[in-house]
């Protein structure tokens, strides 16, 4: 096991969380500065990394910065004293694991570290197993010309714009084009266009100064100076607002671009690909999109095909995923029967390979047996492409004459459920008082259980949480703020 490394000008805060640590019987190394950490990253690495905020020289943020630049998914803890927590905030914004603030419990500090070296743990199995994985796989004629468009780009540093369905990989395939390309061993930063408010999309891209703006507490550099020597993904652009289009053409014309609220010009030398599932072509008609940065950016073009074109690929894939997602759970996988991977085969997955993915995940926590069948599949999947409804017969009562059949959904048992029985008695009971609104405030109380139950399974990781409920992260980052959920893990 890797150290935890723990950086403060305090000597005091160093013993205190030497001596917590060493009862814990948890390996550290212990330091005064920034300068001394990122001197020792030239050797070696830490499991956690545990910073203040202002120290003598670099400050944590500036250590955050330049470690993350180094190690993406090294976790990081900064202290602050409570007047540091605008710093506390950047931090966040920087990639920090968590903050403490200062005094802190140092049981809650040691706990806090236990959690970040478990997460630590956790991505390195998950990056080992990747790098036994293929990056893309495809085995029909259509991905291959995929495979062979990126072989043939592998000296290239052209700007490319990746086109094709939502779901269909475009970011694997960009991490494909950087990995693949003379600009490999620099960073790789990914930015989704339709995921960021119009009034931050500026400083995200091009970072800002200090006090450019209400917030901005430090100066922060954006996307193109963290990708710098690298690439720059930048998913979705054809939901770029006009205004920055201009912007984007400017750095892609020059290679100069200003933060926001500075007056000196920084240099980028970033490759630039982009992705879009819209037609660009008929945005520029339409006057959605610059016609100049179209063809910036169209330099050199690859279509990804949608799952429907390459369905032979439907059973390998699937097979991947649900080793991805066992893995991830710490189970056995599941064995698709051939039935079912025929079926699969033939689906309308109109989410392409995202549905797939989540349809694996989805049975390798819902599914029971070991193999998976036709009849496991989800009751939508099987009413959307056109399986037949299959019946059971009702026992009657004595007195009846014969038999009558009910529909039967892949996801009910023969048995009704206990807790829809109760669900039941509950309806009833509070009918009988002449309660109202009843929709409205069980289906609260239902979506709290949800989604609270699945949060403690994930240990509060809201992603994770949201592809078990199979919901978007938005929505259930707003649930969990509508049904106050949020005061309840803070109380926790």
């Amino acid at each position: 096991m890797k150290p935890v490394w723990i950086v403060d000008d305090d000597e005091s805060i160093r013993w205190v969380l030497e001596k917590a640590l060493a009862r814990e019987n948890i390996p550290l190394k212990s330091f005064s500065s920034a300068d001394e950490v990122l001197e020792a990253m030239e050797r070696e690495t830490p499991q956690v990394l545990v910073s203040d905020i202002r120290m003598p020289g670099k400050s944590g943020l500036h250590l955050l910065e330049e470690t993350k630049k180094r190690f993406p998914h090294l976790p990081i803890i900064i202290m602050t004293a409570y007047s540091d927590l605008d710093s506390a905030v950047s931090a966040f914004q920087g990639g920090a694991f968590e903050y403490l603030s200062k005094p802190f419990d140092l049981g809650r500090a040691v706990d806090l570290i236990k959690r970040a070296m478990k997460e630590s743990e956790a991505k390195a199995v998950m990056e080992k197993s990747l790098d036994h994985v293929p990056e893309i796989i495809g085995q029909a004629p259509a991905m291959q010309e995929v495979f062979r468009a990126i072989g043939r780009l592998s000296h290239s540093n052209a700007t490319v714009l990746v086109t094709g369905e939502s779901g269909t990989g475009k970011e694997l395939v960009a991490r494909a084009l950087h990995r693949h390309s003379p600009r490999a061993s620099q960073p790789f930063i990914a930015l989704n266009m339709a995921a960021i408010p119009k009034d931050l999309m500026e400083s995200e891209l091009f970072g800002h100064e200090k006090g450019a703006f209400t917030g901005a507490q430090v100066m922060r550099r954006g996307r193109f100076e963290q990708a710098e020597g690298g690439t720059l993904f930048l998913d979705e652009i054809g939901d770029m607002p006009l205004d920055m289009q201009t912007r984007l053409l400017r750095v892609l014309s020059d290679g100069h671009f200003y933060r926001v609220g500075g007056n000196q010009s920084v240099k980028a030398n970033v490759r630039v690909i982009a992705a879009t599932h819209q037609n660009l072509e008929r945005l520029v008609k339409e006057g959605a999109f610059r016609e100049d940065l179209f063809h910036r950016l169209n330099v050199i073009r690859l279509r990804l095909p949608s799952l429907r074109e390459r369905a032979e690929d439907i059973p390998v894939l699937a097979r991947h995923f649900l080793k991805q997602s066992a893995a991830q759970l710490g189970v056995e996988p599941k064995i698709l029967s051939e039935e079912a991977a025929a079926f699969l085969s033939r689906c309308k997955l109109t989410g392409n390979v995202r549905q797939l993915e989540n349809i694996c995940y989805w049975f390798t926590v819902m599914v029971a047996g070991q193999v998976i069948d036709v009849k496991d599949m989800p009751a939508e999947l099987l009413e959307e492409n056109g399986q037949p409804e299959r019946t059971v017969p009702v026992v009657m009562a004595a007195d009846e004459t014969s038999a009558v059949t009910v529909p039967y959904s892949d996801t009910m048992q023969v048995q009704t459920p206990s807790w829809e029985i109760s669900l039941e008695k509950t309806v009833g009971a509070l009918l009988e008082k002449g309660e109202s609104d009843l929709m409205d405030k069980l289906g609260k109380q239902f979506e709290k259980i949800l989604i609270r139950t699945a949060l403690n399974r994930t240990k509060g990781r809201k992603n994770e949480a949201a592809i078990l409920l199979g919901m978007g992260r938005n929505t259930i980052a707003r649930k969990i703020q509508e049904l106050g959920l949020e005061n309840e893990s803070a109380n926790g």
